[in-house]
């Protein structure tokens, strides 16, 4: 390979790589926004299911390696040092076959996902609890995901026939959160009074409730969300191959070692 022919691939490869260190900081972040994350529905899945938790700290680790592995490519690079070019082709490799082997998991177990998020959302409605302040993140959560989505119930506002509360009330009221009445929207939480019951006895029937249930709603929300982190993955899946590519062949091209350009602390 020609001496100008390196340096347009030593210099692409740390550019490439600067891009590299940018995409480890949004999986990065990714990671930390679904631990942090308790006002959406993300909150809901982290009560369904324990290994979304675990899904968001390997997250976190595996953008903080990458952002590690893009500053490594930067100085092998720029440096051109072939110890470190072959170590960050060997770790590309490595996360790589990480990524894969995380998706199938991920795509075999979605079925499972599912049922657990209808077990968890069928207990969370049965025991909703306005004045329960332990379970305020989770019923805030669903709340929100009720609003938003302008639904009631996972498979409709009969699941919320089941809630202790208003089974106590003789259905007399309702989950504002899924009110379709106008003079609801200011209120996205807790029980609505049912105006004009008969002989103070209701069924869900009668509430001004949405009538979809929920279960369509976030499916077609995780969906759409599972397509753009299929999207970013795909990406950086695409810049892994293009850095092993390209370390790869920065490496087989330096014909010596010359550690004096390792940079002093």
């Amino acid at each position: 390979m020609g001496s100008g022919c390196l340096k347009v691939t030593k210099y692409f490869l740390f550019l490439f790589n600067l891009l590299f260190l940018i995409l480890g900081a949004v999986i990065l972040g990714f990671g930390i926004w679904i631990l942090a994350d308790k006002t959406s529905f993300i909150a809901v899945l982290q009560m369904s299911s324990p290994s979304l938790k675990t899904g968001a700290y390997i997250l976190i680790g595996v953008g903080a390696l990458t952002m590690l592995m893009g500053f490594l490519g930067c100085l092998g690079a720029v440096n051109e040092i072939r110890c470190l070019l072959g170590l960050y082709f060997t770790c590309l490799m490595v996360i790589l076959i990480t990524q894969v082997a995380a998706g199938l998991v991920i795509y075999f177990q979605k079925e499972t996902l599912k049922e657990e998020l209808s077990h968890i959302v069928g207990s969370l409605i049965e025991k909703y609890d306005p004045l329960n302040e332990d379970e305020r993140n989770l019923q805030d959560a669903w709340d929100y995901v009720q609003t938003q989505i302008a639904c009631c119930g996972w498979t409709g506002a009969k699941d919320w026939e089941n809630n202790v509360i208003l089974i106590n009330q003789s259905m007399t009221a309702y989950p504002c959160s899924c009110s379709n009445s106008s003079k609801d929207f200011q209120v996205d939480s807790g029980f609505c009074n049912l105006d004009g019951s008969v002989n103070g006895t209701a069924t869900s029937a009668e509430w001004p409730v949405h009538e979809q249930g929920c279960m369509d709603g976030v499916e077609k929300w995780l969906k759409d969300n599972l397509g753009v982190i299929l999207g970013v993955c795909t990406g950086v899946a695409v810049i892994e191959l293009l850095g092993m590519i390209l370390s790869i062949s920065l490496c087989k091209n330096i014909h010596s070692e010359d550690y004096t350009k390792v940079p002093k602390s």
